[in-house]
């Protein structure tokens, strides 16, 4: 990872923003812009290099991890730590405007800061410039993102494996994270969906102890991290003797993520995409059924910038990794959603997930 080009970049919008210093917060972009991943730590650049801030807790790790700025363990807390650093930098008079991921840094830590800093250091809320550049892939981090693509394909197998009527949901989505486990993964990329039945339309319906039954569908939505990295993948089986009915909402969900995945190229709008997926359920007559988001970013965080939904401007660039990932529910009854997660190219895009879509009863 090119920890000092990311540096640069940022300290160079510093200027633009008008901005004498930046204090990086969240620990996500701290990971991206210096290497560390522990859980205590603020990064700080300014104009004359960079300078990260830990406890005692991680005075090897921060030495062994970050890259490209100074390392300062806190005898105390980590904030006052920076603080004591800024006023022994900042004796001038001279006002010196620091930004603040504001919408990461919390107001009682603003306060806190702010009444240990002299007034001449003013504290500002910056924009989530960060996230900005992390939209945007380089090449190392999409061979991770690949690789933890493939990881999490692997547990769908697993889930077929043991998905079986009688058998609860937690049982499959523990089989599943046990098997991530063993092939290096550091954890889920978020509490694994094993939705069965009425559950599965629920779109956020956590396994439970509930018991699958034949007749209705289960919607598998799972990730694993790996090196970091996230992947997302959803996909939806049927148990038992499939219906006519079962199928065709099956395969007007297909249609519809394979018409999102086909408007993804470098100046569309993300928008776009959604409205692609979004019209083919119209046309379905299954419109009003599509109840979230086309997808989302996805990279050292599970749900990044940009936002793939309605109205939304954002327009895609290469590099760009997102999920593809309509759906239709029916209450009290059951629901359907594939996933994939797709990388933006020059020329239109990859989709990394190598899972078949077919129609799967078991």
């Amino acid at each position: 990872m090119n920890y000092a080009a990311r540096q640069k970049k940022l300290r160079e919008y510093l200027v633009s923003a008008r901005l004498d210093g930046l204090l990086i917060s969240h620990l996500p972009n701290v990971r991206y812009l210096c290497g560390f991943t522990g859980s205590a730590g603020f990064l700080l650049l300014d104009e004359a290099g960079s300078v990260f801030f830990t406890d005692v807790r991680y005075d090897t790790q921060a030495h062994e991890e970050v890259k490209g700025a100074k390392v300062v363990v806190a005898k105390k807390a980590v904030l006052q730590g920076v603080a004591e650093w800024l006023k022994k930098r900042h004796k001038r008079a001279r006002a010196w405007r620091l930004g603040l991921e504001a919408e990461h840094f919390t107001l009682a830590d603003k306060k806190r800061l702010s009444d240990l800093l002299p007034a001449t250091i003013r504290l500002k809320e910056a924009p989530a410039q960060v996230e900005k550049d992390r939209m945007v892939k380089d090449a190392d981090e999409l061979v991770r993102i690949r690789a933890a693509v493939n990881l999490g394909a692997t547990l769908f197998d697993r889930a077929l494996e043991v998905l079986r009527p009688g058998v609860k949901e937690s049982e499959v989505a523990a089989a599943m994270e046990y098997a991530a486990r063993q092939q290096g993964a550091a954890e889920m990329s978020f509490p694994t969906i094993i939705a069965s039945g009425a559950r599965s339309a629920l779109p956020h319906g956590r396994a439970s102890e509930q018991a699958i039954q034949p007749g209705a569908f289960v919607v598998c939505d799972f990730g694993a991290i790996l090196e970091g990295y996230c992947s997302d993948q959803t996909r939806t089986v049927w148990v038992g003797a499939a219906t006519d009915e079962a199928r065709q909402a099956y395969e007007a969900v297909l249609e519809a993520q394979l018409a999102a995945i086909a408007a993804v190229r470098p100046g569309a709008t993300v928008g776009e995409v959604d409205e692609a997926a979004r019209n083919m359920l119209r046309k379905r007559g299954l419109g009003r059924y599509f109840t979230h988001s086309t997808g989302h970013g996805v990279g050292l965080e599970i749900h990044e910038s940009p936002r793939v939904a309605h109205g939304q401007k954002e327009v895609l660039e290469p590099g760009m990794v997102i999920t593809i990932e309509p759906g239709v529910y029916f209450p009290g009854k059951w629901g359907v959603r594939i996933e994939d997660m797709v990388a933006v190219t020059a020329s239109g895009c990859d989709v990394l997930t190598p899972t078949s879509k077919d129609f799967t009863a078991v």
